[in-house]
């Protein structure tokens, strides 16, 4: 029989009790405050200290730059060309008077009119409103994450040794306890909701549901070390309702979910993800379509509609942009959940980058990549505000309807509001769009000849 050195039953000893403290440390500051809702002001008594770091970090970095010459930060800025709001036949008619001398009344066509559009070709190019939101901003300061400040360089031992102590933090302990605590929240989440899903439907059900949720989503949002204010709260949606808010990251779900109780809507998947979806169905009236089913419209309308028409029922988590956005602006909202005539209660969500790009760049990233970064950020920092419900008015159609919720989204946000569709992320422009600029040079050069005939 193999009889283990001093030395060696110390290390297993010390190790042992190691992980026993760790454990208890674990379900005592972090499992158990989760589960009862509850906060010892440790995470923001680390928010306050990191951003002390961080002061010190980018004062220090900007010094040496100067002393060295050269610069160090690229800000990112809303636009590069100064535009004014001017109509087709405004800018034209100034091109026509400013060339030729000629105005719209001469109905032929002007070959000066090609520069208005060879103007604009040029804009778009160098100044992309699409692609830009699609690309993690750049910050004015540094936060200890190379991945944040491509032009960081060597300034001083100091803050290389500083950088390299936070590199060790945060993947030798941060992301360890980060990936035990996600899994800790996920296998409750599993487990949990197949057992409630067992008892016959009533309040009982219900009460154990919520409360389930609730306390994996919180254990999950420790695992990110998210610190979430939530403003409003007396806004927040009720049943029969639906939710909608600008999208930047798949956490979005949790950092919600975490404060309320809601009915998801997706797609099935399968893997580890269809074993948690079909665990949470057991529990609660999510809305899961087959892949075939997405794609029917009306059949995705018609579920939602018989949803939100149960008083009974939660309220439905949607995010109608349909893909990521940079945490910079709010893209167009798809119609489908504003035109079930059910009563919406917006939401808008802003991440602070200091701490971590909760963004997620699905074209660069896969999940896996995504999660190891924001595993081994500092924090996820956020802000919620719950709007005031808001309903479709008697002369609105669901475009307008759905435009006039993200307006209110993107103002109490401070993001910027924009039309264009998320999905030229992956797409090409609509010929609608470019038959759209035709229609109007179109109909401002026959129709000047028109009017001008008829009198």
């Amino acid at each position: 029989m193999f009889l283990l050195l001093p030395f060696d039953s110390l290390v297993v000893n010390l190790l042992g009790i190691s992980i026993t403290v760790l454990f208890t440390l674990l379900l005592v500051f972090i499992i158990v405050p989760a589960i009862f809702g509850v906060s010892f002001g440790i995470r923001k008594v680390y928010m306050k200290t990191l951003l002390k770091i961080f002061q010190w970090a980018t004062l220090r970095i900007e010094r040496g730059a100067k002393e060295k010459n050269h610069p160090l930060y690229k800000p990112y800025v809303n636009g590069i060309i100064a535009k004014e709001p001017t109509s087709l036949e405004e800018e034209i008619k100034e091109i026509r008077r400013s060339g030729s001398g000629k105005t719209l009344d001469t109905p032929e066509f002007e070959l000066s009119d090609i520069f208005y559009f060879c103007r604009k070709g040029i804009e778009t190019i160098m100044d992309d409103e699409v692609t830009k939101r699609f690309s993690a901003e750049e910050l004015e300061s540094w936060n200890l994450l190379s991945r944040t400040n491509y032009n960081f360089q060597y300034i001083s031992l100091r803050l290389t040794v500083l950088w390299g102590l936070g590199v060790l933090i945060r993947y030798c302990f941060l992301l360890p306890l980060r990936i035990a605590l996600a899994f800790t929240g996920i296998s409750l989440l599993v487990t949990g909701t197949t057992v409630v899903g067992y008892l016959p439907n009533g309040r009982c059900k219900d009460f154990l549901s919520k409360h389930v949720h609730l306390m994996c989503y919180r254990i999950c949002v420790r695992a990110l070390t998210a610190i979430i204010t939530y403003h409003d709260r007396e806004n927040r949606p009720r049943n029969g309702g639906i939710c909608v808010a600008n999208h930047t990251s798949p956490i979005d779900v949790i950092i919600l979910a975490s404060d309320g109780y809601y009915a998801m809507v997706g797609q099935i998947h399968g893997g580890l993800m269809g074993v948690i979806q079909r665990a949470m169905v057991k529990a609660c009236p999510h809305v899961w379509f087959e892949r075939s089913e997405v794609k029917d419209r009306h059949l995705v309308a018609r579920r939602l509609t018989e949803h939100v028409q149960d008083k009974s029922k939660l309220p439905i988590l949607i995010f109608p942009e349909g893909t990521c956005i940079n945490n910079t602006s709010v893209m167009m909202f798809k119609k489908g959940s504003f035109e079930i005539g059910a009563t919406v209660y917006p939401v808008a969500i802003k991440y602070d980058p200091q701490f971590g790009d909760a963004f997620w760049n699905s074209s660069k990233y896969g999940m896996v990549t995504y999660l190891l970064r924001m595993m081994t950020s500092w924090a996820i920092v956020c802000s919620v505000w719950y709007l005031p419900p808001m309903t479709r008015q008697p002369e609105e159609d669901a475009v307008q309807f759905a435009n006039r919720v993200k307006s209110a989204i993107a103002r109490q946000g401070g993001l910027v509001d924009l039309l264009w569709d998320g999905g030229l992320k992956r797409e090409k422009v609509k010929d609608a769009f470019k038959e759209e600029q035709q229609k109007l040079y179109s109909k401002m050069i026959v129709g000047s000849h028109e009017d001008r005939s008829r009198s």
